[in-house]
């Protein structure tokens, strides 16, 4: 346990937020209408969105913005609202085989389910063998759930298809983010119905890569929490230190606590690998309930006010190191739909690969580096 010492204060109080500026459609429409691909398909139409978006959730109309939200959809779909995945029925397939191994329904019977006819007319077999796009997939399932006994038995209520659009972003994220704030076109679908429609994915797109604040110096950070979560960059870069000064082996993933089914676990219940680091540095002088406290706020910007996180670069310092405060995470990226080995740090360079391509068709100069504003 640490050493006693002296109580630590508590973090400096964070002043409110003043009130975003109002955002110009027209404003934004003219930026997008420079820089996006000039033989994009439904250019104006996109523009239009994201003209809608950036006004809806007060983003400014400046060109690393926008570059960034395009350089996730290039990135994620290749400017497609509802992109076609290779081998989505095979891989379809395989998942229903998987589900109803795992609840013993005798293949016969599964078979004979599935040749049931469907509301668009099709048996559901049809349509597994003619999937094309997430969309399609998620409709199916959609179906199967509320007409086939065995799909509600196997799927427990719940649509296996947790990303998609052209964003390929959360289902979940989506959801929750309609029933906070109000979506800017009406009428409104299901979260789950408008991700997969070109509006849909560049709103919740640009919502989860752009509309919360960071410390960080450079785009490529925020793609980087755009794959594995945000502050993942910001996380990464504590373990990292964290590592060196415990002595400890740390995985750079970006979470600072443990989690199941999307909730972090109590660290008195379940401890992380940087919970027991951070008990084992008596140099903080912080109490283990300072520490969960902290720790709790690591999926927040606030966690960089914390005694936790200032203490550990403040004892970083005093042993003469200038470490980063923001790395790429080091996680690899398992999906049925993955073929070959990828991680998040390679999404997030091909992505800031795209983002300088796009700034470079606004600016007459060659674009070597980042914008030096805020990403």
């Amino acid at each position: 346990m640490p050493a006693p010492g002296p109580s630590p204060l508590p973090p400096a109080p964070v002043p409110p937020a003043p009130a975003p500026a109002p955002v110009s459609r027209a404003e934004v429409r003219t930026v997008a209408l420079r820089l996006l691909p000039p033989d994009l398909p439904q250019r104006s139409l996109w523009a239009e969105d994201i003209a809608t978006t950036f006004a809806a959730l007060s983003i400014p109309a400046q060109d690393h913005k926008v570059c960034a939200l395009a350089a996730v959809i290039e990135q994620e779909s290749g400017w497609k609202a509802d992109p076609v995945v290779a081998g989505l029925s095979r891989i379809a397939q395989r998942e229903l085989d998987k589900k109803r191994e795992r609840y013993g329904i005798p293949k016969a019977a599964f078979d004979l389910a599935l040749m049931k006819a469907s509301p668009d007319g099709r048996s559901y077999q049809a349509r597994i063998e003619a999937l094309r796009t997430e969309r399609e997939l998620s409709d199916l399932f959609e179906d199967m759930i509320r007409e086939i006994p065995l799909g509600t038995r196997i799927f427990e209520g719940q649509n296996p298809v947790r990303t998609g659009g052209s964003t390929q972003v959360s289902i979940r994220y989506a959801q929750d983010l309609m029933r906070e704030k109000p979506y800017p076109w009406r009428p409104a679908r299901t979260a789950r119905e408008e991700v997969f429609t070109r509006r849909g994915g560049v709103y919740f797109g640009a919502a989860m890569l752009l509309d919360y604040p960071v410390s960080y110096n450079r785009m490529l950070f925020r793609f980087a929490d755009y794959n594995a979560g945000r502050y993942s960059s910001r996380n990464a870069a504590f373990q990292a230190l964290l590592a060196r000064l415990s002595g400890q082996t740390l995985t750079l993933d970006g979470d600072l606590l443990r989690y199941a089914g999307g909730t972090a676990l109590s660290p008195r219940d379940a401890p992380s690998e940087a919970w027991r680091a951070l008990l084992s540095l008596h140099d903080l002088g912080l109490s283990a309930a300072q520490i969960e406290r902290d720790l709790k706020l690591e999926k927040q910007h606030d966690f960089e006010v914390t005694p936790t996180y200032s203490r550990l670069y403040a004892v970083a310092a005093l042993r003469g190191m200038n470490p980063e405060r923001s790395q790429l995470p080091q996680i690899d990226l398992k999906s049925p739909k993955i073929t070959r080995q990828l991680t998040s740090a390679w999404f997030a360079e091909r992505c800031e690969a795209r983002y300088r391509a796009c700034l470079a068709r606004g600016t007459p100069a060659p674009a070597a580096a980042s914008p030096a504003v805020a990403p």
